[in-house]
């Protein structure tokens, strides 16, 4: 009979208490809950399944026809089988392995004669832990032999020392439990194993959280964590040694869970405990393949065919943003994630939607600055629902980590003169104009590091490329390193180049993230066209666009005394691009805020704009009359909401001699493939002379695809000045009659 062996004696788990309320059911008490069984004959099946009969005799007992319900109760593992004469064992026990899932007599003869071994780094004392184990039936293993599992007690999960623990680990294939016992924290596990995480891959996201701690400790000349003073009361010591025994007892009685391949923080404060997921980091070093990363970037980026799954108001995506966060939302945790946490921006109306995720973990720091930079400058994610919202927040922070410089990247050291045509000149990408460059320091002085102007390109100097691939020429072109990721060391590069954001983007599959990179690079450079320029440039209906969450929008911002309006950007490649914009309207200081977007539905573009400004809002949504409240220290930021205004900004307001944009001025016809959109830029971008570029920068850890877009030529929208689209173009799209002199481009450079 499936589930009980005929000769055993079978009864209800330990951990089951039945009571039976004839003609009803049996009820099942446990301290998870209650389960109620309806069955005909159950009731009086019920007292013969107390664990003292085997199943022939239980079946003879009974009612007839009870077979099938005694098969039932086994299959739905409410049954037990117990060898007869064995099993004299503390029935607590019993209960517990048998709650666990396991048969609560291999259970204890696995335990039986299993040896542990305990030991500790750090100058930990580990007494108290083996005091546990041998209360809990373990057998203390000390000097030569091979235990069932070893127990490694420290002080910090960082201890240098563990990197030796971690390699005789896994040169003899044995299993050890980690386990921090001391602080307020008490930390346990994971349970590392060959074919799982190791520890390197833990100390890898570990360090991650704690870059101010690796600054000091390099700048001092050491190594490893900053010790930490002790802090323990004898019940939270003795607390802490009954759980790590207690999970070293679990697994050597054969009881596997998920929590095993985590780290379990416990707040003995606050008794408030998580488990922190860790998983193997494929380019980990030590247990993985480092050359992952480097092989990705040698092989041709080849867009497949990409259905759309979601189609909403955020754009057209491989998948939905449910099924992202599921996807991902492990890498969110304070110990083992690469973002610490995704929260709501409580400033403002909830409808905003406004989440921030926190710093960027991977960027290298350099010094208090750095640090403080950190904190001032948070990833942060938009969108029409907070769950779109959440997602944004996460897919940023993730770009943010797979665009930064982490060493296993592929590089080529050569000078660009030595490279010929395979070379893309990085002037053609940072389009600084030589007056930038004559003028730089007195610029920097006045202004924020986003707008850092850095010292000219040397061709003869010796530097890192990357390869980068080419959609256009389908062939492999190369970009200095510095420029492709963040962060990259001084010895890779040259100071004057910096890598930034503007064609970033992370996707739910490799078209996805190509299409939302290029999106970018045709908003920035469309802003850049208007905002540089100060033309003025047609409105937008946004009554003939209006959906329900459109027409919350302006609601929401009337009642925060704002006023929202939208003008059509779009330039010559074809792509729909808008600015957003929301100003105060009961106070002198207008507090504008503005939002891009381009996509190439009219619809989705707009939604982007728009819930731009929601983003964006918070920063100023709590200033009263008299100018307090900004929640940005940024100079230019707080000069324009203290000073621009729709009356000394004309441009900023639509131009009332044209009409206001309808989706029916854009012609757009849906499709169904992202592969299909991306077609459909390449041909925009070949027919106006432009390449288009991607580097494929998805960590193999991470696993969310992740590229840097690139088409040489298109402007960024900070103060880039070189001849080029900025001048010329918005006289060949009739804006203007004569180009913009260098002297008269808009001095306010875009500040976000």
């Amino acid at each position: 009979m499936t589930g009980v062996a005929e000769p055993s004696l079978v009864g209800f788990r330990r951990h089951l208490r039945p009571e039976v309320i004839a003609g009803e059911a049996t009820y099942l008490f446990s301290e998870h809950g209650v389960t109620a069984v309806q069955a005909a004959r159950m009731e009086h099946l019920t007292p013969l399944l107390d664990g003292t009969r085997d199943v022939a005799t239980v079946l003879r007992e009974a009612p007839e026809e009870c077979a099938g319900l005694v098969r039932d109760l086994a299959d739905a593992g409410l049954l037990v089988a117990r060898t007869p004469g064995v099993g004299q064992h503390d029935p607590r026990a019993v209960a517990y392995w048998e709650s666990a899932g396991l048969d609560s007599g291999a259970a204890t003869s696995a335990l039986t004669g299993a040896a542990v071994r305990v030991q500790a780094v750090g100058g930990v004392d580990d007494t108290a832990v083996r005091e546990a184990c041998a209360t809990a039936g373990l057998t203390l293993m000390t000097g030569e032999g091979t235990a069932d599992l070893d127990v490694v007690l420290c002080a910090d999960y960082l201890d240098a020392e563990l990197a030796a623990v971690n390699r005789r680990q896994r040169e003899t294939a044995r299993p050890w439990l980690l386990a921090r016992p001391v602080g307020t924290q008490l930390w346990i596990g994971p349970v590392l194993r060959p074919g799982q995480a190791c520890w390197h891959c833990l100390a890898h996201r570990l360090w991650l959280h704690r870059r101010a701690e690796a600054y000091v400790q390099r700048v001092l000349g050491r190594n490893g964590p900053v010790p930490r003073p002790v802090a323990a009361v004898p019940p939270s010591a003795a607390v802490a040694a009954q759980l790590v025994a207690l999970e070293a007892t679990k697994w050597l009685a054969g009881h596997r869970y998920a929590g095993q391949q985590a780290v379990w923080t416990v707040d003995t404060l606050t008794l408030q405990g998580r488990h922190h997921e860790l998983r193997a980091r494929p380019q980990c070093p030590s247990c993985g393949d480092p050359q992952l990363v480097r092989e990705r970037t040698r092989r041709p980026v080849t867009p497949v065919s990409r259905p759309k799954a979601s189609t909403d108001g955020g754009g057209h995506r491989a998948l939905s943003p449910e099924q992202v966060w599921q996807r991902y939302e492990h890498l969110v945790s304070p110990v083992t994630g690469l973002v610490r946490e995704i929260r709501r921006d409580t400033r403002g109306p909830e409808f905003l939607h406004s989440y921030r995720a926190g710093a960027n973990l991977a960027l290298d720091v350099r010094g208090l600055d750095d640090l403080r930079r950190g904190l001032r400058s948070e990833h942060g994610g938009k969108g029409a629902t907070a769950e779109q919202a959440r997602v944004s927040a996460l897919c940023e922070a993730l770009e943010r980590q797979s665009g930064t410089f982490h060493g296993d990247e592929l590089r080529i050291r050569a000078r660009f003169s030595e490279l010929g045509d395979e070379a893309v000149h990085p002037n053609s990408v940072q389009l600084f104009d030589d007056r930038q460059y004559a003028d730089r320091a007195a610029w920097n002085a006045r202004h924020s590091a986003f707008q850092y102007i850095g010292p000219r390109f040397d061709e003869q100097a010796e530097l890192d490329w990357t390869p980068v691939w080419s959609l256009t020429a389908g062939r492999q072109r190369l970009l200095p390193t510095a420029l492709l990721y963040y962060g990259t060391p001084a010895e890779a590069s040259q100071r004057c180049l910096r890598a930034d954001s503007n064609g970033n983007a992370a996707g739910a599959s490799l078209e996805d993230a190509i299409c939302q990179g290029f999106f970018e690079l045709v908003e920035r450079d469309a802003v850049a066209l208007w905002w540089y320029n100060r033309t003025r440039q047609p409105g937008v209906d946004l009554d003939a666009f209006a959906d329900g969450w459109m027409v919350e929008l302006r609601q929401v911002h009337r009642r925060l005394h704002r006023e929202v309006w939208a003008l059509d950007l779009t330039a010559d490649l074809g792509v729909p691009t808008f600015v957003a914009l929301s100003r105060r309207t009961d106070k002198p200081a207008e507090d504008i805020v503005f939002g891009f977007g381009a996509h190439l539905d009219p619809a989705v573009a707009l939604r982007r704009a728009l819930t731009e400004v929601n983003q964006l809002l918070p920063a100023v949504v709590e200033v009263d009359a008299k100018g307090r409240g900004y929640a940005c220290d940024d100079p230019e930021a707080r000069r324009w909401w203290a000073s621009a205004t729709v009356a000394n900004q004309p441009w900023l307001r639509p131009n009332a001699e044209v009409s206001a944009r309808t989706p029916a001025d854009y012609g757009y016809v849906p499709g169904t493939d992202l592969r299909d959109d991306i077609h459909t830029v390449q041909r925009a971008v070949t027919a106006r002379g432009l390449e288009l570029l991607v580097l494929d920068q998805t960590r193999p850890d991470i696993g969310l695809p992740v590229v840097k877009v690139l088409v040489p030529g298109l402007r960024h929208f900070w103060a880039r000045f070189a001849p080029g689209r900025l001048y010329d173009l918005p006289v060949q799209l009739g804006r203007i009659v004569r180009a913009t002199r260098y002297e008269d481009l808009n001095p306010i450079p875009i500040f976000v």
